[in-house]
């Protein structure tokens, strides 16, 4: 696929969407902002702690958005950290860790998996590899539908309407490998899904298992606890 000499992001977005895997990751060169040095991994983590500690507290420091605070951003993004989480109405990471504008490259699906379409790969590659982004979070969340899901159709051992049974399928070796462990059955299995998920990034596709393995990237995994606002590191 040939993008052109010096794209726009805009005609980029036009030309190939999603399609990562059908171009390869240099051809995106031209496409990177603007930015000082990526961040140590564990500095990135560090403000995400702090930052989640002052929402959890009432104490956040990121004031109502208005067109002004893009500004910054208008001609690039580089954010330090990924965020992949659950597409949920209760749970938006950026008031979560309480960022800025451009702080954090958001993915959001059902149960916070991979699965198997280039689309969400392709998303963390191209954040890592042409973005910078040094810190990669999966973060599960108390009362996941997509985990309840999971559970209960598997203890019923029915079917799911449409695309949805395809989605829990990532889940269920996870809900069979916490069976019978103590403590709340949706917790367990909430959290060990986004440790699962989190591991297994290290070790898919070209890009981010060899940044891993340098220390370049650090992947972990978080649990969202929505009755209080607080995150916890597994």
């Amino acid at each position: 696929m040939c993008l052109g000499n010096n794209p726009s992001r805009r005609q980029f977005v036009q030309n190939v969407g999603f399609a990562f895997g059908a171009a390869s990751i240099g051809a995106f060169s031209s496409l990177r902002a603007a930015e000082p040095a990526p961040l140590k991994p564990e500095d990135v983590l560090a403000k995400l702690v702090a930052g989640n500690e002052r929402f959890s507290g009432g104490k956040t420091k990121i004031t109502p958005r208005t067109p002004a605070d893009f500004l910054r951003d208008d001609k690039g993004q580089a954010p330090p950290a990924i965020v992949l989480a659950c597409a949920d109405s209760r749970v938006s990471p950026e008031l979560v860790f309480d960022q800025p504008i451009g702080g954090l490259f958001v993915l959001r699906v059902a149960g916070n998996i991979v699965g198997s379409s280039p689309a969400m790969m392709g998303s963390i590659e191209f954040a890592v590899a042409e973005l910078g982004a040094s810190l990669i979070v999966v973060m599960g969340h108390s009362r996941c539908g997509a985990c309840a899901a999971a559970i209960t159709h598997i203890e019923n051992n029915d079917a799911l309407p449409g695309s949805i049974e395809g989605l829990v399928d990532y889940i269920r070796p996870v809900v069979r490998e916490v069976k019978g462990k103590p403590g709340d059955k949706l917790v367990n299995v909430t959290k060990a899904n986004a440790t699962y998920t989190a591991n297994s990034l290290a070790e898919m596709g070209p890009i981010v298992p060899p940044r891993v393995k340098s220390g370049d990237v650090k992947i972990v995994s978080a649990y969202y606890e929505l009755s209080n606002g607080k995150v916890e590191w597994l």
